[in-house]
């Protein structure tokens, strides 16, 4: 289904060239169907914040139901920003202020760069509280991305996050975990998903306050979990919106802070992501790398090209599923709230009874 073109942001632009359906504002209002207003918080530093955007509006873009979803951008002007990403923000992103004045179906809230050992020292640690407070009374259901889902468990639940030896990042195979919940309907059982994470929170730590798992990893723990009441609040460790990539750029940006000296060892591969013949060509930069001996003047530019051809996507599809099942749900309780029946019998509260709808 389509996203709405709200403003002349270039993400729409940028989407539209690849094939993304998306309708002109007034387009859309000449078409009898339903809305959805999606709020997107990106926390995600400068050098990922367009990318973000394109990722989670991809997926929200690519559901199959019938309504058109207008994507609503915002942040938070305490995350530090250079000039461009600030610009970027005051120009096509909104205020938070305006977006709970106006309401919202849903909300998705972005990962971040996790800068300090406790997150409630982070500069958007409070803006962020009061976004997840109004949110979780004032939308259908909260989707979390990463370090958001480590916020939100420990605001809501008191559940803390603890730091790894090292850091989780790569592809990792999950299993769908128990019983069957509308949010993991016609999904393979085994499917691969990405995980890039210094912190970490596990299932058992959840299930200790009700937090259902619903997708995790033997390798990387928690994948997908949903509150107690099914559907309020939605958690992703991994990365469902990552783009094939994505990790390709990490593992970039660590090998060029290892050649300015900013890290010390250079840096692993990021787990079951690269094939041999890519590891072959990082291989043989890694030592014209360790030949410079400090001295990169003549130091070749990153094999970045070499190596996109050969990195595969092999969770972008699953991802794409359990996002439209999320929009689904929302669909559905939004409609209920607006006090249209279209299931009768069914329980707008309980996602799992609106499996039957």
């Amino acid at each position: 289904m389509p996203l709405i073109q709200i403003s002349d942001l270039p993400t729409f632009e940028r989407l539209r060239a690849e094939g993304q359906e998306v309708l002109t504002s007034s387009r859309a209002t000449h078409q009898d169907i339903r809305e959805l207003h999606i709020g997107i918080l990106n926390m995600m530093p400068d050098a990922a914040l367009e990318a973000t955007e394109r990722q989670f509006m991809r997926l929200v873009g690519s559901c199959n139901r019938i309504a058109q979803f207008h994507v609503h951008l915002f942040s938070f002007p305490e995350i530090p920003r250079g000039a461009q990403a600030k610009a970027h923000i005051d120009r096509y992103y909104e205020d938070f202020s305006d977006l709970r004045d106006e309401g919202l179906d849903a909300l998705i809230l972005s990962g971040a760069n996790p800068a300090l050992p406790r997150i409630e020292e982070e500069p958007y640690w409070e803006p962020l509280l009061e976004v997840v407070d109004w949110a979780r009374e004032n939308t259908c259901s909260v989707m979390c991305s990463c370090l958001a889902t480590h916020a939100v468990v420990q605001h809501v639940w008191g559940i803390h996050r603890y730091k790894l030896a090292d850091k989780r990042w790569g592809v990792y195979s999950n299993r769908i975990t128990g019983d069957r919940h509308p949010l993991v309907a016609n999904i393979n059982t085994r499917f691969d998903a990405p995980h890039s994470h210094v912190y970490e929170v596990n299932m058992e730590q959840l299930a200790e306050q009700g937090i259902r798992t619903l997708a995790s990893s033997e390798e990387a723990d928690m994948h997908l979990a949903v509150s107690p009441d099914g559907l309020r609040f939605v958690f992703f460790q991994g990365h469902p919106e990552y783009d094939a990539v994505s990790l390709l750029k990490e593992y970039k940006r660590e090998v060029v802070r290892y050649i300015e000296g900013i890290r010390d060892h250079y840096p692993p591969y990021p787990e079951h992501y690269f094939p041999h013949r890519a590891r072959r060509v990082l291989e043989e930069y890694k030592q014209k790398v360790e030949r410079a001996q400090g001295n990169y003047g003549d130091l070749p530019p990153f094999p970045d090209g070499a190596v996109t051809e050969l990195v595969d996507n092999t969770w972008s599809d699953t991802g794409k599923a359990m996002i439209n099942n999320w929009l689904g749900l929302v669909y559905r309780v939004a409609d209920r709230r607006r006090g249209k029946v279209f299931m009768e019998g069914v329980d707008p509260e309980d996602p799992l009874d609106l499996q039957k709808g």
